[in-house]
Parts: structure tokens; C-alpha cells; sequence
């Protein structure tokens, strides 16, 4: 069993950064691949990027390339989104999540329904 809260969403003018924070709690967090998506008002939940369970392989939504940094740190239990040069479109409540793989294959790091653990969210909202 994992529990999962997220961190640091707020209010910010487009242009400007946040860093989401997402500390897990129960037993063996290192081995779980680790992800984030996000979920605008009307709109299905999407993938923003994935971490493997040693930080080693990442992964992302083209949309977030060069703009967010996905990292973890196993001795804090604690996966990161560093989100830069953000844009409204980015307003969006953020979900961290935790799923256990045989394989870190694309679609399985980017579908809502391979992640066995989630958060309750943390709002983004990105003013212009």
C-alpha cells in the first residue's frame, strides 16, 4: 500500500515556474515507477512524465518537453515536477501516481489505468 500527496500547486502568471512535490508513504517506494498527469475542468486526465524506480529512465508529453523536469529522490520517498515557461493551458489539477511494471514500455508509463496508486491532486492554475 502506498499514499500519495501532492505539493505545491498554486496561483502563477504564465511565463513563471512551480515545483510540484509528491511524498509517498508505505513500504517499498523505490521500486514503484512513479508519474504525473494532470486533469483540466471538462477533459480527461492526461500524461504529463514518468520516472523510473531508480530516476534513470524519463518520460514525457511532447507538450512538456524542455519545459517540465520529473525527478525523484528514493532516500526522501519523494518524486518532483519542476515546471517552467508555464503557459495557461497548463491550468490543470496535477495527480501524482504509482504503479509497479514488469517493463517501463511507453504505453504502459503514459495509461491512467497501469498506475495502481494515486493522489488527490494539487491545483495549477496559470494566469495570462
Amino acid at each position: 500500500q502506498v499514499q500519495l500527496v501532492e505539493s505545491g500547486g498554486g496561483l502563477v502568471q504564465a511565463g513563471g515556474s512551480l515545483r510540484l512535490s509528491c511524498a509517498a508513504s508505505g513500504r517499498s517506494f523505490s521500486t514503484y515507477t512513479m508519474g504525473w498527469f494532470r486533469q483540466a475542468p471538462g477533459k480527461e486526465r492526461d500524461f504529463v512524465a514518468a520516472i523510473s524506480w531508480s530516476g534513470g529512465r524519463t518520460y514525457y508529453a511532447d507538450s512538456m518537453k524542455g519545459r517540465f523536469t520529473i525527478s525523484r529522490d528514493n532516500a526522501k520517498n519523494t518524486v518532483y515536477l519542476q515546471m517552467n515557461s508555464l503557459k495557461p493551458e497548463d491550468t490543470a489539477i496535477y495527480y501524482c501516481a504509482a504503479g509497479l511494471f514488469l517493463e517501463n514500455t511507453i504505453v504502459t508509463v503514459t495509461t491512467t489505468s497501469s498506475y495502481f496508486y494515486w493522489g488527490q491532486g494539487t491545483q495549477v492554475t496559470v494566469s495570462s
